[in-house]
């Protein structure tokens, strides 16, 4: 993959985090107050989970969300510096953990029947990650095994494969 690949594919993550927490913070506390009462109504099993939420101020779930940022800024910056492959691994989990991030507020969305904070940029940035994941970067078609980073020039996307010898000896098993 060449650099400008590795560039393109790395590097938004952080930036799609940050623009995404913060819609998240701009709003949530003024629409927990708001929708609170509603949202313990219609979902009494998660009611807990609901007020655990609305109690969360505003300057703790900054720390949450700057300590997050922090965890993925790293995350982004090992596949730049190291050409070892559990680096791309920790990316590729990062990146795996944030598009089930905005799974879950685009069933949050669907659920409560309107806007979540987060909604909006969970549409956008799902996008990108479904382009990312299923279209690909319009690259290369890149096969991870024996722990080398290879490119094939195939189909014009980007397809992760991790070959089962390489996940053993990643485990030690």
């Amino acid at each position: 993959m060449s650099a400008l690949s590795a560039l393109y594919v790395v590097l938004p993550l952080p930036m799609l985090f940050l623009a995404h927490s913060l819609e998240v913070l701009a709003v949530r506390h003024r629409w927990m107050a708001r929708n609170e009462a509603a949202l313990r109504r219609r979902f009494p099993k998660f009611s807990h989970w609901v007020s655990h939420q609305a109690a969360l101020g505003t300057k703790a779930f900054a720390l949450v969300v700057a300590e997050e940022f922090l965890l993925l800024c790293i995350a982004t910056a090992l596949p730049l510096v190291s050409t070892a492959q559990p680096a791309m691994w920790v990316w590729l989990a990062a990146f795996g953990a944030f598009a089930l991030h905005l799974l879950v507020h685009l069933a949050q969305a669907i659920a409560v029947r309107g806007y979540t904070p987060g909604a909006v940029t969970a549409v956008l940035w799902a996008v990108y990650a479904f382009h990312s994941v299923l279209l690909g970067f319009s690259a290369a078609e890149v096969a991870v095994c024996h722990g080398q980073l290879v490119e094939v020039a195939e189909h014009g996307q980007i397809d992760i494969r991790i070959c089962l010898h390489d996940v053993r000896s990643f485990l030690n098993v």
